[in-house]
């Protein structure tokens, strides 16, 4: 069985990681800080904006895949996949202090999904979906 929807949001999802990442890696260098934080309050809301990242998605992603697997998955999932993954660039944006709600966004996007992913799991184990 291909998982498409849940290949392309791991593949999004890593591109992400990616991306938050050369982002520590650029300011740390015009900083001049080549490990941890360095006091530089800048690098830390960076580093968390991407240890959050880390927190929230795997077992996101996990739990995509065994919704499709499942095979409840279908346009919204591909749809709410790509929300999320919005809401953690916003996230990221709002760490920075450039985009001031988009970590509320990112929060709330990604708890929401989560919270649609859980119920929508466990309709499908137990037979009501």
């Amino acid at each position: 069985m291909l998982l498409t929807t849940t290949l392309c949001f791991a593949a999004a999802a890593v591109l992400v990681n990616f991306w938050l990442g050369m982002r520590i890696g650029k300011l740390r260098h015009s900083e001049k800080v080549s490990v941890g934080d360095g006091g530089n309050e800048a690098i830390m809301r960076r580093m968390r904006a991407q240890a959050n990242f880390i927190e929230q998605t795997p077992l996101t992603v996990v739990l995509v895949g065994l919704v499709e697997m499942a095979g409840k998955g279908g346009d919204w999932l591909a749809t709410a996949c790509a929300l999320f993954i919005i809401g953690r660039i916003a996230h990221a944006f709002g760490m920075d202090d450039n985009f001031k709600a988009g970590r509320p966004i990112g929060m709330l996007t990604a708890m929401l999904f989560q919270l649609v992913l859980i119920v929508v799991a466990v309709m499908a184990a137990t037979g009501r979906l």
